[in-house]
């Protein structure tokens, strides 16, 4: 196999863009992707959209044991930056809500994009294409695959996570890192659905397919957004969202009104309709199968006059704060991110090069750095992708 200058291990959205970048200074460039193709992640995202950054990108939206090392490359990558790009190839997009961009047609034009912007570039890539083996030299690595061996002086892990392993999602990555001496932390799945289990589950499984809006809480972190029933627990945006930051045994709590001053909405129920029974004034708030279900199981159902003021206080505690517990998650199955991943103390921010091996980088979903819902994590993907891509 002839020798190339990088390798990039993961066709995905910062492998593709980690070697697009490099091609265009000059380097020969080889993506080696163990799936037929690539790209598959991009292609699912967003409904098939692509919700391929968002405008408002700070580094406060990301989650990672340092939280000032995506600093770097965010900055010196924005999504005005790639915007440009996707303007440049007449991709038509349009904001979907809290700054979301999603393309209007296909996440398949996000896929051809990178792929062209490859090919311009005299990137090579080898799909269908799996890793045996890394060996460092003193001149750089040799990576055996089922392709035959390349000779590299620069090698970039850009393999992903563990999260929707039906998309061909493996911890390879992490095999890689802990080979060369990088310490990798725990993960977990993000973004991802909440579980119920026992009485709390039994209570709502019926209301399988009901949505509303709310505010999810963990801790000091707190998200407004839809939250779906599902037939397993909870989802939705709100709850995707709160899921990175929950572990199992921490209190969830929902405000099932936000924005809402709920005991003056009491006061006034009471003052002006005082026979109108909780629940039906309930279903003019909140979806009135979910509001009847409240009042069977966590609130007493009563005309509005009968209640007392300490009652009141605490029916709007309840609504504020709805009493239910989460079990767990779904897992990586259905995660669409996953939490912890290569120690950045082992990475330099500006460039993505280890920090113990000069030449390997580590780029992408597999270093310990996670975006919120909306866009956060392909601009992460961009960004880092770039950082290594100026530098190998």
């Amino acid at each position: 196999m002839s020798d190339c200058d990088v390798l990039v291990i993961g066709g995905g959205a910062a492998g593709l863009m980690c070697a697009l970048t490099a091609g265009q200074r000059g380097r020969r460039v080889v993506v080696v992707e163990h799936a037929e193709r690539c790209g598959k992640k991009i292609l699912m995202s967003g409904g098939g959209r692509c919700n391929f950054t968002n405008t408002g990108v700070t580094p406060a939206q990301y989650l990672s044991a340092n939280p000032h090392f995506c600093k770097s490359a965010l900055a010196r990558y924005t999504p005005a930056d790639f915007i440009e790009m996707v303007e440049r190839h007449d991709i038509t997009y349009h904001e979907k809500e809290l700054g979301q961009l999603f393309c209007d047609e296909s996440s398949k034009q996000i896929v051809r994009m990178l792929l062209d912007e490859c090919e311009w570039a005299g990137v090579r890539i080898e799909t269908g294409c799996s890793v045996e083996s890394v060996q460092h030299g003193d001149v750089g690595f040799s990576v055996r695959t089922s392709r035959g061996t390349f000779d590299v002086t620069s090698l970039v892990v850009a393999c992903g996570g563990l999260s929707i392993p039906r998309m061909g999602a493996t911890g390879f990555g992490y095999l890689l890192a802990r080979q060369f001496g990088h310490p990798v932390l725990p993960t977990r799945a993000g973004l991802v659905p909440l579980t119920l289990s026992g009485t709390h589950l039994e209570r709502l499984d019926d209301l399988s397919g009901l949505s509303l809006p709310i505010e999810a809480r963990c801790g000091k972190q707190g998200f407004t957004n839809a939250m779906l029933i599902t037939h397993r627990g909870l989802s939705g945006p709100a709850i995707l969202q709160i899921s990175s930051y929950w572990r199992e045994g921490d209190a969830l709590v929902i405000d099932l009104l936000p924005g809402c001053d709920i005991p003056a909405l009491l006061a006034t129920w009471q003052a002006d309709r005082r026979d109108a029974q909780l629940q039906t004034l309930l279903g003019d708030v909140l979806p009135r199968r979910l509001a009847q279900r409240l009042t069977e199981y966590w609130l007493p159902n009563r005309p509005m006059r009968q209640y007392t003021a300490r009652e009141l206080d605490d029916i709007a505690r309840t609504l504020a704060a709805w009493p239910i517990v989460a079990s767990g998650t779904e897992g990586y199955r259905t995660a669409e991110v996953t939490l912890g991943g290569v120690d950045t103390d082992g990475l330099s921010s500006s460039t993505m090069m280890s920090r113990h091996v000069p030449g390997l980088y580590f780029i992408g979903e597999v270093v310990d750095v996670t975006g919120w819902l909306g866009g956060y994590n392909f601009q992460w993907a961009w960004a880092s992708g770039r950082a290594a891509g100026m530098a190998v």
